[in-house]
């Protein structure tokens, strides 16, 4: 540590006299040097905490786990500060499967100082040996945005989803081009759709969790939200513009399927729509955003399914003379939806037996008179 000079022999100083500024965390970070620190810098500051296990050797059913996290910030002498300075908090993880190898349970803070910190996960639940039962390290608080746990690649999300609707709309304005339809003004009110489509995902949400208003921003999002809404608006639009609201609806199918195929692995990588944890070797590593581990990747398969959907749709659509427009449409909605309804058995939130089964019921009747119609009418 630098030292001044004593008192009782004072001297001028000179370039070469001066030492360097001691360094130290203060309230006011440097300056960023590339746009990575520059978002690194964005309050509020986290941390995400990190305890890594090993699952059993058997194959006992699922238990739980419970870690307890605490963490202090590393002392700065002259650093006085009115934030969150530590934490000590419990976490439990439900369903791990005793022998699904290993795993990494992570808790996200919020809310706290700038600066080291020296954290601590001890497990406290009794399922582990002395040599990993408590992991201590020194992290570095950043932005929340930034503060998630292994596998989960948050930003992913969006990126994947943009993607995929600029795809949906390079699509649809091919397909209607091989029509006589106004292609500008379809895929203007499609590229509308698509963002009140957005919202309305996040309400879908926002209800269907029962979360306030207030957490719209922060709120995740829900296909079936975005499928009403989006699919509403192109209805109302196309009818209000004149168009043919079925041939434009057929139009829009293998795009949209095949933007869905490109954004369900966001879904994958950021850690929502989680499977359930798994011993099977078909397994992939990831997370919910708490909890990562060998999972179905049940993301992926709904991925696998809307392309195959998209490829279904755009063979109709090119192929085949449809009597009466909208029948593709149908067709794919209900066959997707049919698909969702088995892929919940292996995902976290399974949602209602019954509820499955009716909804399956209907897809199936759906089907089955999308095919007597093209057939009647054909």
């Amino acid at each position: 540590m630098d030292t001044a000079a004593p008192p009782e022999r004072p001297r001028a100083r000179t370039p070469e006299a001066v030492a360097p500024a001691p360094q130290s965390y203060a309230p006011k970070r440097s300056p960023a040097t590339s746009c990575t620190d520059e978002i690194s810098q964005v309050e509020p500051l986290g941390l995400a905490v990190t305890y890594w296990g090993v699952g059993g050797a058997d194959a006992e059913p699922s238990h739980d786990v419970a870690i307890r996290f605490t963490g202090s910030r590393v002392e700065v002498e002259g650093h006085a500060s009115t934030e969150k300075v530590g934490f000590d908090r419990t976490l439990v993880v439900k369903s791990r499967p005793a022998a699904g190898g290993r795993f990494a349970a992570t808790t996200r803070i919020q809310g706290i100082a700038s600066g080291e910190w020296e954290v601590s996960a001890r497990r406290i639940d009794g399922g582990a040996d002395s040599s990993e039962r408590q992991q201590n390290s020194v992290l570095t608080a950043r932005t929340a945005l930034l503060t998630y746990g292994p596998a989960v690649r948050v930003w992913s999300w969006p990126a994947l989803v943009a993607a995929g609707a600029v795809v949906a709309l390079i699509v649809q304005g091919f397909l209607l081009s091989r029509m006589d339809a106004n292609v500008a003004a379809a895929v203007a009110i499609s590229a509308l759709s698509c963002i009140l489509g957005y919202i309305g995902a996040k309400v879908w949400y926002l209800i269907l969790h029962r979360r306030p208003i207030s957490t719209f921003i922060r709120a995740g999002a829900c296909i079936q939200g975005f499928l009403l809404v989006s699919l509403g608006t192109l209805v109302i639009g196309g009818a209000l513009g004149g168009m043919d609201v079925g041939a434009v609806l057929d139009a829009t199918t293998p795009g949209l399927f095949l933007g869905m195929a490109i954004g369900r692995p966001g879904c994958f990588l950021a850690g929502c729509c989680s499977g359930r944890p798994t011993r099977s070797r078909w397994g992939l590593f990831s997370s919910d955003r708490t909890l990562a581990t060998r999972r179905i990747p049940v993301q992926l398969y709904e991925a696998a399914a809307a392309l195959l959907i998209a490829g279904v749709a755009l063979a109709a659509v090119l192929q085949v003379d449809l009597p009466v427009g909208g029948l593709v449409f149908l067709g794919s909605i209900a066959a997707y939806t049919l698909v969702r309804q088995g892929l919940f058995l292996f995902r976290v939130d399974a949602h209602t037996r019954r509820g499955r089964l009716t909804v399956s019921l209907i897809c199936c009747a759906v089907l089955i008179g999308v095919l007597a119609a093209s057939q009647v009418l054909s």
